[in-house]
């Protein structure tokens, strides 16, 4: 072997180092693996393999082989051209590798297989094949924008969707029912992003405008999270913290554990309580005709829990509000023991935070939450308890939580 590796190597790039590239091509050509030529013309192998692949480096492509050694001649664009898939036929029926077409081509090999299983075909019903002015037709075919929306195409589609939100569903809630309703129908098939995407967007999409609404954000335009705001501790001692909190509340498996808060409407005149199961998500609203001040709070909630079966009344947990200040009583009432949590920590009752925020699709910020009756805010729950949910495999609470019902379920 006649090469000879230089002892100077500083300072390198891809012109100083251009005796070494093409010695390494040439030992690839010749057999050598990868590693034993790159130790040849002492270059890293990983340095080595780029090279052979090919990779793009400050806006240059370095090509895994030269240009004379190409069967076809190096494209510079992003899509593959004619000829090249003509290429790729070619020595694909003679079973050549895909890394060796790819060197060919001075193409990625992650973009020959991906055209390969995209624009292959069965050909006579049971052999794979890849025809190449199939593929450019299909290729051709996918390339034309903007795409025909989807519920432009399935009106079925359009209407089941649309229902959905006229029930307040939420686009994923309509996306998986979808599976569950039409399992062989892949026209009945739609994503939740589909969904908000056709609803934001102004004037072409084909669902109903004032469908936004429907939304429980009531939003017609994206909007990034925030982060919420700090709470302050609404009193201090005698409470129990969550960190005391048997352990078997926090993983869920043991149900009975609650999480609590309240709604509240302007200037905190008029209310509403919120109880959640932790493991089942089953909601119960509580009507606070009174208000919700401590000595009426503390009775309301305990007339909505006394009816529960022992076995699903083991601990309930509450941020600092002043509701709650009378909670000795609530517990020598129903036997629950109550925590709380740390201040400013919602995220401590994620269940009944996410609920609230579901909540207020029917009782908006800024309304007067007194006007609404016992039998509303039942109706309420029950349509909330009948949704299916995603944490829970896509059953309802309301499935859950009758199964809980006797002793011998928990």
């Amino acid at each position: 072997m006649d090469f000879e590796v230089r002892k100077e190597r500083s300072p390198q790039g891809p012109r100083k180092l251009s005796a070494e590239r093409e010695e390494y091509f040439r030992l690839v050509q010749e057999g050598y693996g990868n590693d034993e030529a790159a130790r040849t013309v002492d270059v890293h192998p990983r340095t080595a393999r780029g090279r052979r692949n090919g990779r793009v480096n400050r806006g240059k492509v370095w090509l895994p082989v030269q240009a004379e050694q190409s069967a076809v001649p190096a494209s510079a664009g992003r899509c593959l051209r004619e000829d090249e898939r003509i290429h790729i036929a070619d020595p694909l029926r003679e079973k050549a590798a895909i890394r060796t077409i790819a060197a060919e081509l001075g193409r990625s090999p992650s973009t020959i297989s991906r055209e390969i299983r995209r624009n292959g075909a069965l050909w006579r019903g049971t052999q794979w094949a890849y025809r190449p002015h199939a593929a450019q037709a299909r290729a051709e075919g996918r390339r034309p924008r903007p795409k025909p929306r989807k519920f432009g195409q399935s009106p079925r589609l359009r209407d089941y969707v649309q229902r959905g939100l006229d029930r307040r569903w939420s686009p994923e809630q309509i996306a998986q029912q979808l599976r569950r309703d039409f399992p062989d129908d892949p026209e009945m098939r739609v994503t939740h992003e589909t969904i908000y995407q056709d609803l934001y967007v102004q004037g072409r999409g084909e669902l109903r405008r004032e469908l936004t609404r429907a939304l429980r954000s009531g939003r017609t335009r994206r909007k990034p999270h925030r982060q919420s705001n700090k709470r302050r501790p609404r009193f201090m001692a005698p409470i129990v913290m969550i960190s005391e909190r048997p352990a078997e509340a926090e993983d869920r498996a043991v149900a009975g554990h609650w999480e609590g808060d309240c709604i509240v409407g302007p200037g905190h005149r008029s209310a509403i309580g919120t109880l959640v199961e932790r493991s089942t998500r089953f909601l119960m609203l509580v009507h606070l005709p009174n208000g919700h001040r401590a000595e009426h709070f503390h009775t309301a909630s305990a007339d909505a829990v006394k009816q529960l079966p022992p076995h699903l009344k083991r601990s309930i947990t509450w941020d600092q509000g002043n509701e709650m200040a009378s909670h000795q009583l609530f517990s020598k009432a129903t036997g629950i023991p109550v925590y709380f949590c740390e201040p400013g920590s919602p995220w401590q009752r994620g269940s009944n935070e996410n609920t609230n925020g579901l909540l207020r699709q029917y009782f908006p910020k800024g309304t007067d939450l007194a006007r609404h009756t016992h039998d509303h805010l039942a109706t309420v729950a029950a349509e909330l308890n009948g949704r299916p949910r995603k944490t829970l495999g896509w059953q309802t609470p309301l499935e859950r939580f009758t199964a809980l019902l006797t002793p011998a379920n928990t």
